[in-house]
């Protein structure tokens, strides 16, 4: 029986690309370098054996602020993401309506799949995560109401487009889930991003919904995390109301994974699922596949194998700037996970 594999997203950017966006290059031509960088994504992907790919989200300023990018009615004023090294993300703040998306994920898409004949996926962000950029105070002549119509109808031309070009799968980014419950840990903020999700969810069809997926870890930037202290037990009974078929899960980073795959076994539904992580992202050291391969086993102990895939814990550079990665390590890291899931497919076959 064949189990599913596919990468999350990102990958560490070209060391070239790095200088250029960071400021240590000047004069080069962006673009040139741009497209430089998505080549080599692409090609050192399929040398994985990897049977799904993504560009890498090499021309993306980060997962979360794509749509973001080139609007003008924005501040820099936003909600504050601390993780635990001490560092800290800021999103930024709507000031005026209506809200559009500056930039759909599907340009990625199309970059990507005029380069390569292997299957690509692509990641959106969250609804529950934009609609934090509407401020507490309101904006005078547009309501949060009419913001959150707004927002709904962009996520879902965001995904519709991607969909329609032909991804493999589309992928909602939702790692502000867990943080939710350390903001709020009466569980309201979670319920309440679910809600708001499935409102996008519930817009396709139970054909489509198969081919739509979340993503959820706790936070992955400079080898630290935001949420990582948050039980999973108590976000993963609310993760499961989300109305899609696959759910990626950050795994192998777990101090108790046992306790994760038991409360998975329990709310996972029949038409879902699970791709566990079996590559830590944070660990500079290179799984065996004989790791990998275990850590599949453990978990068919608990989930159905016709439910089970794999996966990594998260992207490797969620961030354009984050360096703490190298692209030799990822792409090593995704190698091996293909070799383990093949093993255990072997295993579990004979």
């Amino acid at each position: 029986m064949k189990i599913p594999t596919e990468p999350i997203g990102s990958i560490p950017r070209t060391p070239a690309l790095i200088a250029a966006i960071t400021g240590q290059s000047t004069g080069a031509n962006l673009d040139n370098i741009y497209e430089s960088a998505i080549d080599d994504t692409l090609s050192e992907f399929e040398k994985t054996g990897s049977p799904v790919i993504t560009d890498g989200e090499q021309t993306k300023s980060s997962f979360a602020t794509y749509p973001l990018e080139g609007l003008s009615n924005l501040t820099a004023d936003g909600m504050i993401i601390n993780f635990e090294d001490g560092h800290s993300r800021q999103l930024p703040l709507l000031a005026s309506g209506p809200f559009r998306y500056g930039n759909y994920a599907v340009k990625y898409l199309k970059a990507a799949q005029k380069k390569t004949n292997t299957p690509v996926k692509q990641a959106v962000i969250s609804a529950s995560a934009l609609s934090l950029i509407y401020p507490q105070s309101g904006i005078p002549g547009y309501t949060q109401a009419e913001f959150m119509a707004d927002l709904l109808n962009e996520c879902e031309k965001d995904i519709r487009q991607c969909l329609e070009q032909g991804a493999f799968k589309v992928q909602m980014d939702f790692t502000e889930g867990r943080l939710s419950l350390k903001l709020d840990p009466s569980g309201g903020v979670l319920k309440h991003f679910i809600d708001v999700n499935n409102q996008v969810f519930d817009r396709f069809s139970k054909e489509e919904q198969q081919k739509l997926g979340v993503h959820v870890c706790p936070g992955g930037d400079h080898d630290s995390t935001h949420s990582a202290d948050i039980d999973y037990a108590d976000f993963l009974p609310q993760l499961f109301n989300l109305n899609v078929g696959n759910f990626y899960l950050q795994l192998a980073s777990e101090a108790d994974r046992i306790k994760v795959l038991k409360t998975i076994k329990q709310y996972l539904k029949s038409n879902q699922t699970a791709f566990i992580g079996v590559i830590d992202v944070l660990n500079p050291e290179i799984e065996t596949k004989e790791e990998v391969r275990d850590r599949i086993l453990e978990a068919a102990k608990y989930i159905p194998i016709n439910q089970l895939g794999t996966t990594d814990d998260c992207g490797f550079s969620p961030f354009c700037d984050d360096v703490s990665t190298t692209r030799e390590t990822a792409f090593a890291k995704i190698k091996a996970r293909i070799e383990g899931t093949k093993l255990a497919e072997e295993q579990l076959s004979a």
